[in-house]
């Protein structure tokens, strides 16, 4: 018994310990959500998405205009005057710097996950 009593601190030590981790440190969030930015905020922000291929990336001069869809299914169109990186029509999920604006999300920067 007295075996027993060593051991459940240790244990319950170990635990939190693991939840403090998972919590907090853990860097796979999964995909952000639009409703976390203020529309009267210009801060620039990282949300991770979905990418909407289907929806088509238009670029026309230095303007992007192309789909988005966070972890809430909510659909956004992204504009901005900014280089897309290689590879991006293969990309299902993208991580994008920017804030939301009348229109929309304007990006400043966009990098494949």
């Amino acid at each position: 018994m007295k075996n027993l009593q060593k051991l459940i601190l240790p244990v319950l030590l170990i635990i939190v310990v693991f939840l403090i981790y998972k919590i907090y440190f853990s860097s796979n969030k999964g995909l952000g959500s639009f409703s976390d930015f203020d529309p009267n905020n210009n801060a620039v922000k990282p949300i991770t998405v979905e990418l909407l291929k289907d929806r088509g990336i238009n670029q026309q001069g230095g303007a992007v205009v192309f789909y988005v869809s966070d972890k809430t299914g909510k659909e956004m169109i992204v504009t901005g005057e900014l280089s897309l990186p290689q590879g991006i029509e293969n990309a299902n999920v993208i991580t994008i710097k920017g804030h939301l604006s009348q229109g929309g999300f304007h990006a400043h920067e966009v990098v494949i996950d």
